[in-house]
């Protein structure tokens, strides 16, 4: 299905695309909070992958043998960061992971031949039976979600929202095929994609994963990707050049209240069906062999302790046959459970712990107990082990080489193909969406004066976002991809090669006046969970990036904007400071594909039109932040389906800048919030030397920071200062924040801190302090020894920093520790607050 042209705005053409394949109002129904079971709602799908009598015999065979300490093992999934090449000998495990930033031997820059030497080791660990007296083939799982992302120099394709504006099945197949290839050259089996999530609210910071709010997009690239992932069923299907795919995240993720992530979805079951199962149906009607449940709860329920959705209705009633596998933890957040123990997961359905952390190793004794106690049934156990049994058969894990022996494995020269950077380049180009070209200033001439602006113009990593490289896209600089281009890449090759000129300049500053400034900008990267937002208005109460387009404006030169973003956000400002207005949404590492569409060839001809179209429907204000085709009342401001071309000759109006108090208020600044927010970064000073924390783990001399989970995954960082030495681990910046908007009375810096050791009598935590933090407040002012092992709340009233940063205009460092002697403890959820109960603030006037 293609998406209509239209060429206005106006919400009283939402006829003109009508609902996209959707008869019923697609609008989530936030006051129901019960629900009624019908398993009738859900189809039951034709088994597309036949049962193998073949493939059953030698499952049942195997499992009669097994032991039940053999069984359990095959259903836990340590992360690499935390099992051993010898944990896998002792054990067996059925599979592990590496986490989003987790690589081998710890290094970032992990060499494919470092991924494919631990792929091997463990491998081989896995059928060693000398310990475990078994040798069943493990499964490597990783998120390869916009290409083979976690690994240096792979191709990054544009993330799920852009492909859904190219709503081209065709390419997405290819994408997949491409980064099963990649993948398989590093020796893994398993790929945790596609996400096939229906995003209803743009708040949830997870929005780029999904393709559209439409269900018909999701479900039809559910059946690409896997396809390309896994291969057609029949020959070839999961052969030499294929990984087992999996469909995540079962189910509703996509509809939780206000966009909260891992929230409460209480959509009834027929729209939790209609809205949000559509990727299943057409996933596993493609093959898909394993689930992921999903870390949100329906009416109240985790979804990795419902019975009702995981059995009754995906196994009993749709009939898959393959495995259902946890989110990060996911069953210690089910009511009861911890992640150390959880039988209540197993008994709904859960056919594997993903157990990332040192948890796994009491989870498994725990589950082992569970079963002979009767806690949990033999027969469930059985059933579990089976599903994940045939998965390994179907993919002919028991017969294909080992890792490092396999037919793509250790073929270096696929990592970043040409042939796979020019269909990466192709998406860029079918993704983007013009949304304003006033008299035709598109396409440019390539022999014009440019000027390139923005802080994006020339930042792999920001146009790529989250889940690149690191679990949240951020640490990342231009050489850690080798292969990729910018945007501006991509601009200075055009213009140079046709005789203009190119001028590079981040603040748009110039020598020689331009006849054109294209500026890129928007959202820094972020995943799951850190990217949640209140609403939609972007850079509110710091529009930096709107006082560079005024700045340009201003001096009378045209302006195209290109702007980086993993979801619509209201920029009626932006627009308007605008001649052109391009949403690139996260382009991947082939930013080149962006000039292949802004410039025409060398006799004005058009190269490349825009092809892309809004999968999303664009907010009419900040606070428009659930508004989808289908709803009772949808008045966008770009509609589901908007995106103009060369062909079309339409002058966008001055849009409305008026938004309400409550969406232009500022009374919370997130410092450190899941991740360290932008533009900060966390550093280690230690013996006079600094080091930035780009990974999951940093040391530096005497000091030590790693991440870890306090509610979510890595959400907290654990500090330890291991010595007497002088230390320091800061939040921190090359250039002053303003953050006049938290110097007033009852403002606060506030954090979360467990402290696990005595408190260091030098300890204390500052703004913008040097390495001993001197001019700091005392830690000791704050905890004391008898709030060890406990979670407390600080709050620090800011003009206890006044002098350290001329009243918060200039501040370099929001938050800083520092110790002279041995300390431990972890942080989380920093922020500047305003309207703290002053009882619970420390003054410093003690």
């Amino acid at each position: 299905m293609m998406m209509p042209r239209i060429s206005l705005i106006t919400p009283v053409m939402i006829a003109a695309f009508g609902l996209s394949g959707c008869a019923q109002d697609l609008d989530s129904k936030t006051e129901q909070t019960t629900h009624a079971a019908n398993t009738a709602i859900w189809p039951k799908l034709p088994k597309t992958v036949p049962v193998d009598k073949t493939v059953e015999s030698k499952v049942s065979a195997l499992l009669a043998k097994m032991t039940l300490e053999q069984k359990v093992a095959q259903m836990i999934q340590p992360e690499i960061r935390d099992v051993t090449v010898e944990d896998m000998r002792r054990y067996g495990f059925g599979s592990y992971l590496n986490g989003g930033g987790a690589f081998p031997n710890n290094n970032k820059h992990a060499t494919p031949a470092d991924w494919i030497a631990l792929a091997e080791k463990m491998y081989q660990a896995s059928v060693d039976d000398s310990l475990d007296g078994i040798n069943i083939p493990t499964m490597w799982g990783t998120d390869a979600v916009h290409g083979h992302n976690n690994v240096i120099g792979a191709t990054l394709f544009p993330h799920n929202i852009g492909l859904g504006a190219a709503n081209n099945p065709e390419l997405i197949e290819k994408i997949a095929a491409i980064t099963a290839k990649e993948v398989m050259v590093t020796g893994i089996d398993w790929v945790f994609a596609p996400t096939v999530a229906v995003v209803r609210d743009d708040r949830w910071g997870r929005t780029y994963e999904g393709y559209s709010e439409d269900p018909a997009i999701v479900g039809k690239y559910a059946a690409a990707i896997v396809s390309g992932l896994q291969g057609r069923p029949g020959d070839g299907f999961l052969g030499d050049q294929q990984v087992i795919s999996t469909v995540k995240h079962f189910v509703g993720d996509g509809g939780t209240q206000g966009g909260d992530d891992q929230g409460n979805n209480l959509d009834n079951e027929q729209d939790l069906f209609d809205i949000h199962a559509q990727g299943y149906v057409q996933g596993l009607g493609a093959g898909a062999q394993s689930v992921m449940a999903s870390f949100n709860s329906w009416h109240g329920e985790k979804i990795h302790g419902n019975k009702y959705l995981l059995t009754d209705v995906l196994k009993t009633q749709m009939g898959f046959d393959g495995f259902v596998v946890g989110d990060w933890n996911g069953h210690g957040q089910v009511t009861g459970c911890s992640n150390e123990n959880c039988s209540q997961s197993i008994n709904a359905g859960l056919d594997i712990f993903m157990v990332p952390t040192n948890a796994w190793k009491p989870l498994l004794e725990n589950t082992i107990a569970q079963v002979k106690n009767g806690e949990i049934s033999q027969t469930r156990i059985d059933d579990a082990v089976s599903r994940i049994l045939r998965v390994k058969f179907r993919a002919g894990l028991f017969d294909k080489p080992s890792p490092a022996n396999r037919a793509l494995s250790g073929k270096t020269e696929l990592i970043g193909h040409p042939e796979h950077r020019a269909v990466a380049r192709q998406a860029v180009r079918e993704s983007l969406v013009l949304l304003k070209n006033n008299d035709g200033i598109l396409p440019l001439k390539p022999s014009t004066r440019i000027l390139v602006a923005g802080d994006g113009a020339d930042n792999i990593g920001k146009q790529s976002g989250g889940w690149t490289i690191t679990w949240q896209g951020t640490g990342n600089s231009n050489e850690d991809f080798p292969g990729g281009s910018s945007i501006y890449d991509g601009i200075n090759d055009v213009v140079s090669a046709h005789g203009g000129q190119v001028q590079l300049s981040v603040d748009g500053s110039f020598t020689d006046k331009p006849d054109v400034a294209i500026v890129v900008f928007g959202e820094e990267p972020y995943a799951e969970g850190n990217g949640d937002l209140d609403n939609l208005d972007y850079q509110r109460g710091q529009a930096k990036d709107l006082a560079l387009l005024k700045q340009l404006k201003a001096q009378g030169i045209p302006v195209v904007s290109v702007f980086i973003t993993g979801r619509p956000l209201w920029v009626n400002p932006e627009i308007n400071a605008s001649d052109a207005f391009v949403v690139a949404w996260l382009p991947g590492s082939e930013g080149k594909g962006v000039a292949d569409v802004l410039f025409s060839n060398a006799d004005g001809k058009i190269n490349h039109d825009f092809k892309g179209q809004l999968s999303f429907s664009w907010p009419n204000s900040p606070d428009d932040t659930a508004v989808n085709v289908g709803n009772e009342q949808y008045a966008p401001l770009f509609a589901y389906g908007y995106g103009l071309t060369y062909r079309d000759q339409t002058n966008l109006p001055l849009l409305s800048e008026e938004i309400t108090q409550t969406a232009n208020s500022v009374s919370k600044l997130a410092i450190m919030q899941g991740t360290v927010k932008s533009p900060w970064s966390l550093q280690l000073h230690s013996a006079e030397k600094s080091l930035t924390m780009t990974s999951n783990t940093a040391k530096l001399e005497s000091v030590r920071v790693r991440t870890t989970d306090r509610f979510v995954q890595e959400d907290a960082r654990a500090i330890h200062f291991m010595s007497s030495e002088i230390s320091k681990v800061a939040i921190a910046h090359v250039f002053p924040e303003d953050l006049r908007a938290f110097n007033s009375k009852g403002s606060v810096l506030s954090f979360d801190m467990l402290l696990n050791s005595d408190v260091s009598n030098d300890a204390k935590v500052g703004i913008n302090c040097d390495v001993a933090c001197s001019q700091g407040v005392l830690l000791s002012k704050l905890v004391t020894n008898k709030d060890k092992g406990k979670w407390k709340t600080i709050h620090i009233a800011t003009n206890c920093f006044a002098n350290d940063t001329d009243n918060m205009a200039k501040v370099y460092s929001p938050f800083a520790i520092a110790s002279k002697g041995p300390l431990n403890l972890v942080v989380s959820n920093i922020s500047f607050n305003t309207n703290t109960d002053t009882a619970l603030v420390h003054s410093c006037s003690e």
